[in-house]
């Protein structure tokens, strides 16, 4: 059970870490052709640009995991689902067809943003993020380029399905958490059990019975 439990956990993070992943890259190519002799600018959008709800989504389901490891029984079940429902909103998101018009109308917003941060030169940042203003009566037009990362954040957004279910599925069999997270007052009681009373101890020393032998006061009395 604890192997079935570590591996659906980290299939779980794989796949958030695959659909944050897979966000990161470039998924299209917005090329702009201003008026001549200019050149065309070139400005690459990334995932996350275009789907930031699947990203907040895949980053949730890293914090539902957490709730899987800290719960049992019907709450893990809970989480579970919770979990299933994350990773199906992700994969949606990564899924849903992008428009060329989304694509160009992202990279003017990020351009217009990295000339208000301070820069004007051309090209591009190693994040994907234009440092060039889109010169006016450019003709954009867009290309889309990531297919295969747009294929892995789905694949991990899938991921986080299987793990949800999984955990809805077994949930309530796997281990829970160990007695050092307990409260401290919850571990006293694990490794100090209440001694017996007085009327306990007269009685088992009338019967030539150690009072001191937690193993027998644990045990209710005296071996008949």
């Amino acid at each position: 059970m604890r192997r079935e439990f570590a591996l659906v956990l980290l299939l779980g993070a794989a796949g958030a870490g695959l659909v944050v992943l897979g966000l990161r890259q470039a998924w299209a190519q917005a090329i702009f052709t201003p008026p001549r002799p200019l050149p065309a600018q070139d400005i690459p959008v990334t995932g996350q640009q275009l789907v930031p709800l699947a990203g907040a989504l895949a980053l949730a389901a890293l914090a539902c995991l957490a709730a899987v490891i800290a719960t049992k029984s019907a709450v893990r079940r809970a989480a579970g689902a919770v979990l299933a429902a994350l990773g199906a909103g992700a994969a949606i998101a990564a899924g849903a067809g992008v428009q060329a018009s989304g694509v160009l109308a992202t990279a003017r917003a990020d351009a217009a943003a990295g000339a208000v941060g301070g820069s004007t030169t051309s090209g591009t940042s190693p994040g994907g993020a234009a440092h060039s203003i889109v010169i006016a009566g450019s003709v954009g037009q867009a290309i889309m380029t990531g297919a295969p990362w747009r294929a892995v954040a789905v694949f991990g957004a899938l991921a986080i399905v299987f793990a949800g279910v999984a955990t809805v599925w077994r949930g309530p069999l796997w281990p829970v958490m160990s007695a050092r997270f307990d409260r401290p007052d919850q571990r006293q009681e694990h490794h100090n059990p209440r001694p017996a009373d007085s009327a306990s101890i007269w009685e088992s020393l009338s019967v030539d019975v150690d009072p001191t032998n937690l193993e027998d006061q644990v045990g209710g009395g005296p071996p008949g």
